[in-house]
Parts: structure tokens; sequence; C-alpha cells
């Protein structure tokens, strides 16, 4: 069972929405929620939104009503690159420094975790051949090193 929840133009750069989303990613929904309440960046706040409104959404929906939102966990989360507002700062001599507003659209799936015993009895065993393994480049041949000529050099 799992749910998705986007957050579409967050005015809030992707490179600061990503170090919150890497901290909650693959930990259960009441560990993420408690880890962003307290956390002081400004990605904290939409991604706790949208954690809480993935969760609702599974809970709310007719074939997964018997869902406990306890045993939730974050399955994937990411960040994308939204649209970038463009505006000029004026500067000193008549001079303008652009400036790059960016936001960004984060995308949440929460899902009940997968026993990993149950799927592997689902699927059939294949056989796999044997492939002979070969580490790094093969060794170059040894060549001999040149011969020096004993000559001396008289003047």
């Amino acid at each position: 069972m799992e749910s998705r929840c986007v957050a579409r133009w967050i005015r809030i750069a992707p490179r600061k929405m990503r170090l919150v989303a890497d901290m909650v990613r693959g930990k259960s929904v009441n560990e993420a929620i408690g880890l962003l309440k307290f956390t002081p960046r400004s990605g904290a706040r939409p991604t706790l939104k949208a954690i809480q409104s993935a969760v609702a959404n599974i809970v709310n929906r007719d074939d997964a009503r018997d869902v406990n939102p306890d045993s939730l966990v974050v399955k994937t989360i990411f960040v994308d690159e939204g649209p970038t507002y463009k505006r000029f700062l004026p500067r000193a001599m008549g001079r303008a420094t652009p400036l790059r507003k960016r936001s960004s659209h984060l995308t949440v799936d929460v899902a009940v975790p997968e026993v990993k015993g149950a799927v592997a009895e689902a699927k059939p065993v294949e056989e796999k051949k044997e492939k002979k393994r070969v580490f790094g480049r093969k060794p170059a041949p040894a060549k001999a090193a040149p011969k020096r000529s004993a000559k001396k050099k008289t003047e």
C-alpha cells in the first residue's frame, strides 16, 4: 500500500530543500514528523506538511482504511527544480546584479514497509550462470630492458 503527495511551486531553493529531504528519507513517519517539528531549516515546514498530507491520503482511501498510520515509512522523497523568477538588484554606478529566485517541487511517497520473507516466496528463484570475473586490467607482458653499450667515452 502506497500513497503520494506532490507539493509544487514552493518558494525555497531546491538545494536547501534537499538537505531536509535527505534527513527523513527511509525513516518511519512518526520519526520523520518528530524530526521535522524541531528542525530550524526553512524547508522543514513544507516537508512536514507534505508528509502529513501523504499520510492522510493513504488513511482516507477506501481500499486502505485499515492501514495504521504509525506503521508507515517515508519510502521515497525527492525535490525537483521548479520555475526560477528572475529579478534585478540595483548596484553602485548604475549597474544591476541579476537575482535568481528559485522554487521547488517536492514529491513524497509513504508506504507500508514490505516484509522481505513474503516477497522472496512469491517470486520463483532462477539459477544464474556463473561468469568469470576479471578485476582490473590484464597485466602487460614483461618487456626486457634495453641493453646499454659498455663503450667508454674517451676524450
